[in-house]
């Protein structure tokens, strides 16, 4: 399996689904828990959320395997996106609900941590790196919206339930102001709730690529999966919810697709 997809287009927008992913070579999925191997914190369906993207001219890249091997929304120095809050490694050992990924024992060294990073983080990001330059070559700027989802009562992460979309721009550096301004009025006059760079700004992917003064504007889009799924009923896809959110997706996408800049 390649370890990322990507799907080239002419349009000036990029979107990222760095979390979907649930391959795991065999070898490391014997030192899973059975917690781990449900791979619980998998941005489910999200990918199928946007389907409309090709409509739009949109390019994509995805990560193919779990975040549990690697996060490519972290830091692969280590670095803290929250300082002070908890959060989880690029080489993750706890799941969200706190339960332990490995086996007692089985965790994964430094060496191979390095050697993930190497084989899965890096690959992501020369993609992804290769592919805004190819757009901003194109266009003269470049568009990147980062796509997740996240259940939407995680007590480790925040308190009480998450918004609907929550829309980061790294507290207003990752994009030009005009573009977080146009977003957060859409998402205020859809009948979803909304908030902005409140507890998810943007990780890794939407604060290091998001450099308006180079030309490339980033945003994440993080969804509390009740808005379409049936988190408690075995993560089923709600068809009704989750067609009013795509609808709401295709609207915001599209006006920041439309952009000149």
């Amino acid at each position: 399996m390649d370890v990322v997809s990507v799907v080239e287009s002419n349009g000036p927008l990029l979107v990222s689904f760095p979390h979907s992913g649930t391959a795991v070579p065999e070898e490391i999925k014997e030192t899973f828990t059975q917690a781990a191997l449900l791979l619980p914190d998998t941005d489910w369906y999200v990918p199928r959320l946007y389907d409309f993207l090709d409509e739009m001219a949109a390019s994509t890249i995805t990560a193919n395997h779990s975040r549990y091997l690697v996060d490519v929304n972290r830091f692969s120095q280590g670095s803290a996106l929250y300082p002070g809050l908890s959060e989880t490694e690029v080489c993750p050992t706890t799941t969200f609900t706190e339960q332990d990924i490995y086996l007692p024992g089985k965790a994964p060294t430094k060496a191979q941590i390095q050697e993930r990073i190497k084989t899965y983080w890096q690959p992501y990001h020369d993609a992804l790196a290769r592919q805004l330059e190819r757009i901003k070559a194109i266009h003269g700027y470049a568009l990147l919206w980062d796509a997740h989802s996240i259940a939407s009562e995680v007590p480790r992460f925040f308190t009480g339930t998450l918004p609907d979309l929550n829309l980061g721009t790294a507290d207003g550096l990752s994009c030009q102001a005009s573009i977080g301004n146009q977003l957060f009025l859409l998402m205020q006059q859809s009948q979803f709730s909304a908030v902005r760079d409140s507890r998810f700004k943007g990780g890794y992917i939407t604060r290091h690529y998001g450099q308006p003064q180079a030309h490339i504007h980033a945003v994440q889009m993080e969804i509390a999966q009740n808005a379409y799924m049936e988190e408690h009923d075995n993560n089923v896809y709600d068809e009704i919810k989750a067609a009013k959110l795509s609808n709401v997706l295709r609207t915001m996408t599209s006006e920041l697709s439309r952009y000149k800049l």
